[in-house]
């Protein structure tokens, strides 16, 4: 079996044409938007629901105080957003303006954990179950379908719940939920395998040749353990799950106190992926002589992380000869910045970051100020301190 997308099961999708015809039913809903989705559902509304369909901008803390507050006044608010904007960033307003409340909503995301993985760290998605679970009174679908969540959502709608919806980019080839609970999609004697959402595919695919029991949860919260109980042959339970590794292992090792067992947890990892690519670094020649000093850009042998393109990396050379490691051992460069070619001084952006001895040992024609004003370098008629402020010079 194998898993993949197309425009006839994407969830995401799904989401924005069902949203309008709920709407249409029922006059308590609103949807409110953070600028992610207002593009992709606006053909879908009507002159009728339109109104019902608030977007605040990049305000994601607004976003869910105003849930709350539409909650408040007896609506049924329905966000939706990527998952770090929806859980993460808003996580005070979502534990007090709803949960603290006592209120209901429900949270639509999209993208799952790395749908969105070309935005970098702020729109990886895969804390967002373990970031509820420190909140009490969630209901949490993963749907491994369009017609999941299509399901899902329409019974959040119809209820007073706080209720997560989690679509994902990816999607199982056919439904395989039954309703309410885990879902026992085959039996064996030699352990068992839980599938959470989207990843039962894959899963059954590379059990095929396994004696093992197959769970399918398309509902992760509230917890079936007694499905798991009732299942249960050999002790050794496998949970795969498609966002943080590990997020559910309370939940199952609890259903299994009564019995010695072991646990294998499948998921994401929490070391943190970064791209990496080759650029071009900074050495600075050894001649003593100011004519041949200068800088030679060649190609590094390490890769360096995008996210901070302009750190000095550890071990590398400093223009005195000495290896920079931090601020400890350099502590008058500026670390996040970058040799001059001219002068060997640190800038960083518009500023000129210059370690006073530097200039003076290696006679790059830096004159320092008079007494009183040690720290300074002559820029002109200004000197320029270390933290980049401009004074002018005493003559």
């Amino acid at each position: 079996m194998t898993t993949f997308v197309g425009s006839e099961v994407d969830q995401r999708e799904r989401f924005y044409r069902l949203m309008p015809e709920l709407l249409a039913q029922d006059e308590r809903l609103a949807l409110v938007l953070a600028e992610i989705g207002a593009a992709y559902i606006e053909p879908h509304l009507t002159d009728a629901v339109r109104p019902r369909v608030v977007n605040v901008g990049i305000r994601e803390q607004l976003m869910i105080s105003l849930a709350g507050g539409m909650a408040l006044a007896g609506m049924r608010p329905v966000v939706h957003t990527f998952p770090p904007f929806l859980v993460e960033r808003p996580y005070e307003q979502v534990k007090l303006d709803l949960g603290h409340q006592g209120v209901g909503a429900i949270l639509v995301s999209a993208g799952g954990s790395y749908s969105m993985a070309a935005g970098g760290q702020t729109h990886f998605g895969h804390r967002d179950v373990a970031v509820l679970d420190t909140l009490e009174g969630w209901t949490v679908h993963v749907p491994g379908t369009a017609d999941e969540a299509e399901d899902a959502l329409r019974r959040a709608a119809r209820s007073e719940e706080r209720t997560y919806i989690r679509l994902d980019g990816l999607s199982n080839r056919t439904r395989l939920s039954e309703g309410d609970g885990f879902t026992v999609l085959r039996t064996g004697t030699a352990g068992t395998v839980i599938a959470v959402g989207p990843t039962a595919d894959r899963v059954l695919g590379a059990l095929e040749q396994r004696d093992v029991t197959v769970l399918y949860a398309d509902t992760i919260r509230p917890f079936d353990a007694a499905t798991v109980t009732a299942t249960l042959t050999r002790p050794d339970v496998a949970l795969v799950e498609p966002y943080l590794v590990g997020t559910s292992t309370p939940f199952l090792a609890d259903a299994l106190a009564h019995v010695p067992h072991r646990i294998l947890a499948l998921g994401v990892g929490r070391t943190e992926l970064r791209n990496t690519v080759r650029r071009r670094t900074t050495n600075v020649r050894t001649d003593s002589t100011p004519q041949a000093s200068g800088i030679l850009s060649t190609p590094s042998s390490e890769p360096v992380p995008v996210s901070i393109p302009k750190m000095r990396r550890l071990g590398t050379e400093c223009p005195g000869q000495r290896t920079y490691d931090g601020l400890k051992q350099w502590p008058r460069c500026c670390s996040l910045g970058r040799v001059h070619p001219r002068s060997g001084d640190y800038e960083n952006s518009n500023r000129t970051f210059v370690a006073r001895e530097q200039g003076a040992r290696r006679g790059f024609g830096n004159r320092t100020a008079r007494s009183g004003q040690a720290n300074l370098v002559q820029r002109g008629t200004f000197g320029v301190d270390r933290r980049g402020r401009r004074h002018r010079l005493a003559r």
